[in-house]
């Protein structure tokens, strides 16, 4: 059982470079946020996945918390690409 759990870590991880690289390359801003939004989906999947294999439930609240986190800064930077202000 824990080969599977250390190769969806190790494959999460690889995900999570990927992602990094996109960030980095990306042609356009919009690119940009998507992959970071992405990275922050992934870095949730990481959580889950470290909590079952140390048994260790406070990790999923790391992961809630980071995914409200992420949540709300995809908002702020769809807002700011669309030139409105943030009350609108």
């Amino acid at each position: 059982m824990m080969e599977w759990i250390d190769f969806a870590l190790w494959f999460m991880i690889a995900l999570a470079a990927l992602c990094l690289v996109r960030v980095v390359l990306g042609p356009s801003v919009a690119d940009r946020v998507v992959a970071i939004d992405i990275l922050g989906i992934i870095v949730v999947g990481i959580c889950v996945i470290l909590s079952i294999s140390t048994q260790k439930s406070f990790l999923i609240d790391i992961g809630i918390a980071w995914i409200i986190l992420s949540f709300i800064g995809t908002l702020t930077m769809a807002k700011y690409l669309e030139r409105r202000k943030l009350n609108e």
